[in-house]
């Protein structure tokens, strides 16, 4: 009998109450609120905002505006230097560090011991719940789960208080028992270089009986790559007979897709996509035929979300989850167990159903092109890409985006820099096909681009092998969970990488 057979039955508990996500939903997602606000009442943000008197979702929506991280950045300083009681019950010792803001290089998302357990490591649980569902055979448990995670480093010298990514944090407070069959070891998984870690990762997990792979997938795959080179084997599945899934999750996995076929040609092969960011873990992929995922309704997260088409208006739509409207982008706003109240995270999202509610995620409310009136989403970006590859035979490894917005002669255009793992025989079949996919998945491009009067065609330049890496590497943000913004309405981000481009 399989390691994973004895355990399973444990998890037979939590399956149940999964299949609650279809008729009570609403329940969770008012009984979590309620939690929120009686755990909070005492801290400063609590007695500001009136928790002591709210009962309904009503009143809870007129407690306070909606937050950005600029709203909240005075608070979580002296969470930070300190302080109790602040925005969540007693001294926060952990903050997430991720990509930054406006005014600031990088945010600092405060994780309690409330949103490690009943969000972030539930999210983990759920994960496994859901795939040995999916996969009755499975026998997971029996082998090693390799994680990458970042790194973390001391907070305004504050004792035991550290700052670092939400993925070194996990590692760090992980039970015991996980770690026996986690690899790498802890030592490696938190070192700050990433080319070190990666060869010490490599060597480390050769010869392990690695069955899961948890990770970013561009990250992960580099690390792949080299145990591949190590190992001399044509395909992953030579040096990990039982691997079975990635768990995957941080960028969109469409663009890399076909290098993951190449590497594991095993036809049993699965992958999970995740949504578990600094902020929260938010959902997951429960039907392996289906890319949306399943909202996370009873973690510690109460959920609203605000129409896209509105972001920008002085008084916005808000609606709590059981009001939304399926296919219809939305961005989405969080009250959590870590001290987040009503707080923009910056994702999209669009609910292809209700009653379990089950979304895609569609990019950022900063991550976009809108230079002409054009809206172009990561979303729309996706399917181009895919679409364009599946045709021309290529395999994109990274890319960023951003309007020129007027040439020596006066036209106007998109300007994608490329990275392929596998280029295209013809770059301009692969621009004229990305062309028209995007025109086919965004009405507003279409019409912009329509006989080239606003925009002209969209232009690709060939980026090096490792610019995007280098950039990266430049900035402080190799490895972890970083990544490269791909779409915005500003050219910084691929004006630095073209100067790297040489």
């Amino acid at each position: 009998m399989s390691v994973t057979s004895i355990i399973k039955p444990i998890f037979q508990h939590r399956q149940k109450m999964l299949d609650r996500y279809a008729t009570q939903a609403q329940q969770m997602q008012l009984k979590t609120m309620l939690w929120l606000i009686r755990k909070a009442a005492d801290t400063e943000w609590g007695n500001q905002h009136g928790f002591t008197n709210i009962r309904t979702y009503e009143q809870f929506h007129k407690s306070s505006p909606i937050n950005t991280y600029e709203e909240l950045k005075g608070y979580i300083d002296r969470m930070r230097q300190g302080e109790r009681d602040i925005l969540w019950p007693g001294q926060i010792k952990w903050y997430a560090k991720s990509s930054g803001t406006t005014n600031d290089k990088s945010k600092f998302i405060p994780v309690t011991k409330n949103g490690l357990k009943d969000t972030h490591y539930a999210g983990g649980t759920d994960a496994v719940v859901w795939y040995l569902r999916n996969n009755p055979k499975s026998r997971i448990l029996d082998g090693k789960a390799l994680i990458l995670g970042g790194s973390h480093a001391p907070n305004y010298n504050q004792k035991d208080c550290l700052v670092g990514d939400l993925s070194a944090i996990l590692i760090e407070n992980i039970n015991p028992l996980v770690n026996m069959i986690r690899v790498p070891k802890k030592e490696t998984a938190l070192l700050n270089d990433f080319e070190i870690k990666r060869e010490r990762i490599a060597h480390e997990v050769i010869q392990e009986n690695v069955t899961n792979l948890s990770g970013v997938p561009s990250w992960m795959l580099s690390v792949l790559t080299r145990v591949m080179e190590l190992s001399g084997s044509a395909h992953l599945q030579d040096v990990w007979p039982n691997l079975e899934v990635f768990f995957h999750g941080g960028v969109a996995f469409g663009p890399y897709r076909e290098q993951y076929r190449h590497l594991i040609t095993k036809e049993n092969m699965n992958y999970m996509e995740t949504y578990n960011a600094s902020e929260g873990f938010f959902g997951l992929q429960d039907d392996p035929s289906d890319p949306s995922m399943s909202l996370m309704v009873d973690y510690g997260i109460f959920y609203e979300f605000i129409p896209l088409d509105e972001l920008t208006k002085e008084n916005p739509t808000v609606v709590p989850l059981w009001d939304i409207e399926v296919d219809k982008n939305y961005a989405m706003v969080i009250s959590t167990s870590s001290g987040l109240w009503r707080y923009m995270i910056g994702d999209t999202v669009n609910f292809t159903q209700k009653n379990p509610y089950k979304f895609i995620i569609t990019g950022r409310t900063k991550s976009f092109i809108n230079a002409f009136g054009e809206e172009l989403i990561v979303d729309n970006a996706e399917k181009g890409l895919q679409e364009a590859c599946a045709l021309t035979g290529a395999q994109v490894l990274e890319y960023t985006a951003a309007p020129v917005y007027m040439d020596d002669k006066g036209k106007c255009r998109h300007q994608w820099l490329i990275e392929f793992s596998i280029e295209p025989k013809d770059l301009n079949e692969f621009a004229i096909v990305l062309d028209k996919k995007l025109q086919k998945v965004n009405s507003d491009y279409e019409a912009k681009r329509y006989k080239d009067i606003t925009l002209q065609p969209l232009e690709i330049i060939l980026a090096r092998k490792g610019v995007f890496n280098d950039w990266l590497k430049l900035n402080g943000k190799l490895g972890g969970q970083h990544k490269v913004p791909r779409l915005s309405n500003q050219r910084n981000t691929i004006e630095e990488i073209l100067a790297l481009n040489k």
